[in-house]
């Protein structure tokens, strides 16, 4: 797998890669432009539900580095996005309980990639991120999950709400991380459980945690009030892994 992060600049190239089955994880499209061509890449982008984001052409040629990007540029992601029902058949093929993380709203790339390391390493069975306000797998992320994202599917839905909602179907239960919840070892964490992650700085949007089934709290002793987000799913993922091995 290579760790590039692809950046497709002018009219014929995006759309070709819209039309060859690239992953887009962005499109960038200068304001005001009402170019025929530009139009028909922005239908194409809606068409694969594409994030499209509208920008001052100053904007468009910082990103481009050569302003060579006649109105247009996008972000290609690192490595192809899997399915969510590819998760679950993995682990119906092993014989385990499905266990997903979910990622509500991580922007830093860093803490992207050391979450899909955490998920690979204590065994569950993909991460599931939103399309909107989150980042996507970009090459730092690749980098910094050493390797992890060979192994360990990710997803990108349109709407983790609803995600969780068809999960609830096939009879996965929710925890999230919450401050204001219940000491995570006082919660029964076993059987097939998603683990819901929040935003570096807000944490779980509302929405989100209206549908999860628990909130675990980690108990901390410190001075501050909070962990990164990377390493709060790495202390909630493995107290699941305790209780799985029980």
């Amino acid at each position: 797998m290579r760790y590039e992060e692809l950046t497709i600049e002018g009219r014929n190239a995006v759309l070709e890669a819209f039309r060859s089955g690239k992953t887009i994880d962005r499109l960038f499209v200068q304001d005001g432009c009402k170019d025929g061509p530009v139009q028909t890449i922005v239908r194409e982008a809606k068409k694969q539900d594409t994030v499209i984001q509208f920008v001052p052409k100053e904007r468009l040629d910082q990103i481009s580095g050569d302003g060579h990007h006649q109105g247009v540029v996008a972000y290609a992601a690192a490595y192809r996005y899997a399915e969510v029902e590819d998760m679950l058949a993995a682990a119906r093929e092993k014989g385990e309980s499905p266990f997903l993380f979910l990622l509500d709203g991580i922007e830093d790339p860093h803490n992207l990639g050391a979450i899909i390391r955490t998920a690979n390493l204590a065994g569950a069975h993909g991460v599931i991120i939103p399309k909107r306000r989150a980042v996507g797998l970009t090459a730092t992320v690749a980098k910094t999950s050493a390797g992890a994202l060979n192994y360990t599917p990710v997803a990108k839905v349109t709407n983790l709400g609803a995600t969780i909602d068809e999960l609830k179907k096939q009879g996965l239960w929710f925890v999230c991380a919450d401050m204001g919840g219940e000491v995570m070892y006082r919660l029964n964490l076993k059987g097939p459980i998603g683990l819901v992650i929040g935003n570096e700085g807000s944490g779980v949007s509302r929405l989100v945690k209206e549908k999860c089934d628990m909130t675990a709290a980690i108990p901390m002793k410190g001075d501050i009030d909070s962990l990164n987000a990377s390493v709060a799913a790495g202390v909630l993922a493995y107290e699941i892994v305790r209780q799985r091995l029980q």
